[in-house]
């Protein structure tokens, strides 16, 4: 493959997660599913995280497979579970164990095998934008609920709950066998035409490391508990949304609607400008500014009594909620080698897994005890704080920080 075709790669790896970012329009489906069967709110949720929680897992067996069958059989494995789960929810019949099974366990799987192995291939072809080839990619993850949300109401209006299973399912299937197609690995020591090497600029590493010593490694650690934080504080946002501009702000059904949707193009958008942002002034720089914003952001939020000014405060908490998935993969590809980075970057990501139960359980359970959000409010503000200290020191502890390009 030439040096062009990199970018055929990157707009398939982008296309194969938006459609597995479709996952994230589980609010649609939840309480459609709720009446007809007449599930409870808890047990029906369940299935979505479950579907949140194998991400990570998926991640790591897609990294395990990928040396042995290749990143695009890997990839198709990815689609045929995905698809497969999407599918074969139209069968559930009121059993919420075959609802686990297929939208939760097949289309976690499927997910993550997907975007495991789909993101750090984009950042092998793009060592001289890693941020902007991982801000690329997570963006279409993290834009998938943004696209497929309407199309799945409209479908269920025009056709019913489970034919729109049945239809997009097929639909998934068919994009992700076209996009498996174009996605192929950059040969071993790949660099862009006309590209010095970024070695220079980037923070040393031995290139050998293995995910081992990785994780002996106390960098991994802090950077696993930075991430971690990041995760607690954007979801408490990111999930409660609606709710929160319903019961704080008084708003109407509608204006919360709109306040998820606006949340929903902040995420997304986050990921592909702090990608693109953390290129030009650096990782560390990127994740002060990331904490620094969402720190007076949460501030404001305590404080406003405006819809304008909390919706502004809100979008950007999901801002940088949603850059730090477009800034990590490139910070541990440059601080633990891009040898097995699927591996690497699924144990990192085990980071998100524990940020989806921690921060949604904190911000409800809060509010079920006292009736507000402001608890809850605190507590993300000093996480946000205890982010941005720790970010200045992993910047003035790196052995060689980043430098403008």
């Amino acid at each position: 493959m030439n040096v062009q075709n990199r970018w055929v790669v990157i707009i398939a790896s982008f296309i194969a997660n938006l459609v597995i970012g479709a996952a994230y329009a589980w609010s649609v489906f939840q309480p459609r599913l709720m009446e007809e069967f007449n599930f409870s709110t808890p047990a029906t949720n369940f299935a979505f995280t479950i579907a949140l929680g194998l991400v990570p897992i998926a991640m790591i067996l897609a990294a395990k497979l990928r040396p042995k069958i290749g990143a695009k059989r890997t990839i198709l494995i990815g689609g045929i579970l995905f698809s497969s789960g999407f599918f074969l929810t139209r069968f559930i019949h009121g059993h919420l164990l075959v609802l686990y099974l297929t939208y939760g366990i097949l289309g976690g799987l499927g997910t993550g095998f997907i975007n495991g192995s789909t993101l750090p291939n984009a950042i092998k072809w793009f060592p001289d934008k890693r941020g902007l080839a991982s801000g690329i990619v997570s963006g279409g993850y993290g834009g998938g609920a943004i696209l497929f949300a309407p199309l799945f109401n409209l479908s269920i209006e025009a056709f019913g709950l489970m034919e729109t299973f049945t239809i997009f399912g097929l639909l998934f299937a068919i994009v992700l066998l076209i996009a498996c197609q174009f996605i192929t690995t950059p040969p071993a020591g790949y660099q862009p035409e006309n590209w010095a090497s970024a070695e220079a600029t980037l923070p040393t590493c031995p290139k050998s490391i293995t995910v081992n010593q990785m994780l002996r490694k106390p960098l991994f650690y802090l950077l696993w508990f930075l991430f971690t934080l990041s995760c607690v504080t954007g979801l408490m946002i990111v999930a409660h949304g609606g709710h929160i501009a319903e019961v704080r702000m008084g708003a109407t059904p509608t204006l919360a609607a709109i306040s998820v949707t606006f949340l929903s193009l902040s995420n997304a958008g986050g990921r592909l400008f702090w990608g693109y942002a953390s290129d030009k002034m650096g990782r560390y720089k990127a994740l002060i500014y990331m904490s620094m914003i969402t720190l007076l952001m949460f501030v404001i939020l305590m404080m406003t009594q405006q819809f304008g000014v909390f919706l502004i405060a809100i979008m950007g908490i999901s801002l940088c909620y949603g850059g730090a998935f477009g800034v990590f993969p490139s910070l541990t590809a440059e601080n633990f080698g891009t040898d097995h980075l699927e591996l690497k970057y699924g144990f990192m990501l085990s980071s998100f897994g524990l940020g989806a139960y921690i921060g949604p359980a904190i911000a409800a359970w809060l509010f079920e005890r006292t009736n507000h959000h402001d608890l809850a409010f605190v507590i993300a503000t000093i996480m946000s704080l205890l982010a941005l200290l720790l970010s200045f020191q992993l910047m003035q502890t790196s052995r060689k920080p980043l430098k403008r390009r």
